[in-house]
């Protein structure tokens, strides 16, 4: 009679774990998670941008084309943050891009126009959202992430401008 039994050996088992261990190491790299998360936060602040300037627009179009007090009381070509701080805002926006000191409060634009004010996904706030505004002297709108992070590998790299006029 045969007596023995069929099965794997320790060892086996032991090569076959250090196998899938050493696979699972290797995609998890090649995926690179950080890498991964700047992207989807660059991605949600484009959202964003895109957001407020649309709710900017609307309200322009909604009032035979005059700007929102806030908007309308920037001074031309400065830069301000969007947020409800009243001196928390003088904060560099980008590269070179400097700030006033007062916050432009998008939440008074009404939940017609913005339902939310958007926040930056790693560093905004209620007080200072990191979305600078800018009027030109035509009335032509920027608004700007000023959080944006680099999409190199591991989220090294230059961080991309994120910004649109209109």
């Amino acid at each position: 009679m045969n007596n023995r039994k069929s099965g794997f050996t320790l060892v086996e088992l032991i090569i076959v774990i250090a196998i899938i261990a050493i696979l699972a190491g290797a995609i998890f790299v090649a995926i690179d998670p950080a890498r991964r998360l700047n992207e989807t936060r660059n991605s949600r602040r484009q959202s964003d941008v895109s957001t407020i300037l649309d709710a900017i627009r609307k309200y322009q179009v909604d009032n035979d084309g005059t700007h929102h007090n806030e908007v309308s009381s920037m001074v031309a070509d400065t830069w301000y943050l969007a947020g409800d701080g009243v001196f928390d805002c003088d904060i560099a926006c980008g590269t070179g891009v400097t700030t006033n000191s007062a916050c432009v409060d998008l939440s008074q634009f009404g939940s017609n126009y913005l339902a939310k004010v958007p926040l930056d996904p790693k560093t905004g706030t209620d007080a200072v959202t990191s979305y600078g505004l800018k009027m030109d002297s035509n009335g032509a709108v920027t608004v700007r992430a000023c959080g944006a992070e680099g999409e190199g590998a591991g989220g090294s790299g230059t961080a991309p401008t994120i910004e649109i006029t209109r």
